[in-house]
């Protein structure tokens, strides 16, 4: 991959990269914290303030993700290295001032990152508090003019509609949980063009707040999963029918994530990753970022990251949870603000007095 514009000169300590990184993410620290900020404003005006308990949760499961990734860069080292004496390799590899460096450097937008997903489950799960589900109705007819009076998911059903294809689906629309936290400590920690570190996580932060949180809440919906239980509507029985069917035979494991999320609906909790909403897709959305940001990093990975966005799209379909146009719309918003924060950026570094820097050629990695 390409070096980090940040590496340390000689002489100057561990300080110039924290610092030339904190000039350059400062607005996206500013954001951040300004949305983190007006969200604790309206949990208040609710009655409801938020506990430590889901930020130390995330912060674990952000601990956790470090270790194995971690490990696996070590794996990588020496296999690549092959030295005499591993425990001195590793030793001189991870003591270096400049891997200490990069790794201070990056603390910043980890911090955006333990913060926002918390918060994020939070907002969600107070959407009832500020807006009434009625948006299933209008997003259902969407679906059927889209496929000339079709729900989406009785056009994939005669491709998808086995078994161990939907235990499939469900298997990798789970594993998108667990790639997001390593995904993340990635653009923070790894050596990448600092343009496309930044441009992720002012995506990254506005993506939430956005789409996972004004336009959800804006556009209240609760998805086909739960349009019979919490708004008594049985217009997706016959799809829930097939899910539960297919479980008989292979386990699918969303089915048992949709009672939890259901439970906690019902039982008024806030825990991490719960809450329920579908328009827009937060899942494709996610998929989105990572894809349009991966073209800059890895030519071998951005084709990977592409065929991962069509199946979430198709998976967040088939398994339930959302519209077509769920997924449609948040493709094309997120698109929409990763474009603009190229200009953005531009603009805060001509404020700064520094040049723009262009895209590097993507790596291969």
């Amino acid at each position: 991959m390409e070096r980090d514009h940040t590496d340390s000169p000689a002489g100057q300590g561990n300080s110039g990269p924290f610092l030339a990184r904190l000039a350059a993410e400062a607005p996206i620290l500013l954001i951040a914290t300004a949305i983190f900020l007006a969200c604790l404003g309206v949990m208040a005006m609710n009655g409801i303030y938020a506990g430590p308990s889901c930020y130390g949760l995330n912060a674990q499961i952000c601990l956790a993700s470090a270790v194995v990734l971690l490990a696996l860069d070590m794996v990588r080292g020496l296999r690549k290295a092959r030295p005499a004496s591993p425990l001195a390799f590793l030793r001189d590899r991870y003591l270096a001032p400049e891997y200490r460096a990069r790794m201070l450097a990056g603390l910043p937008m980890l911090w955006v990152f333990i913060v926002f997903m918390p918060l994020f489950s939070r907002m969600k799960a107070m959407i009832p508090l500020l807006n009434e589900y009625t948006w299933d109705p209008v997003f259902i007819a969407w679906d059927r003019a889209l496929f000339f009076g079709l729900d989406g998911w009785q056009v994939l059903q005669p491709v998808l509609g086995y078994p161990p294809v939907t235990a499939f689906l469900a298997v990798l629309y789970q594993l998108w949980f667990l790639l997001l936290y390593p995904g993340c400590l990635f653009f923070c920690f790894f050596r990448m063009d600092e343009l496309t570190r930044r441009r992720f996580f002012l995506s990254f932060v506005l993506t939430w707040a956005v789409i996972g949180i004004v336009a959800a809440t804006a556009l209240a919906s609760v998805g086909p999963c739960f349009m019979e239980p919490l708004l008594g509507n049985p217009h997706f029985a016959a799809q829930m029918a097939y899910l539960n069917a297919a479980n008989q035979q292979v386990p699918i494991l969303t089915l048992e994530v949709q009672q939890w999320l259901l439970a906690g609906f019902n039982a008024d909790a806030g825990s991490l990753g719960s809450g329920i909403t579908a328009m827009p897709s937060m899942h494709v959305s996610m998929a989105v970022l990572y894809f349009l940001t991966m073209r800059h990093i890895s030519r071998r990975a951005a084709p990977f990251f592409l065929g991962f966005c069509v199946l979430i799209f198709i998976a967040s379909v088939h398994l339930a949870y959302h519209y077509a146009v769920d997924g449609i719309v948040s493709a094309a918003a997120t698109a929409a603000i990763w474009w603009g924060t190229k200009h953005f950026l531009a603009w805060w570094d001509r404020r700064r007095g520094k040049a723009f820097p262009t895209a590097a050629r993507p790596a291969i990695a």
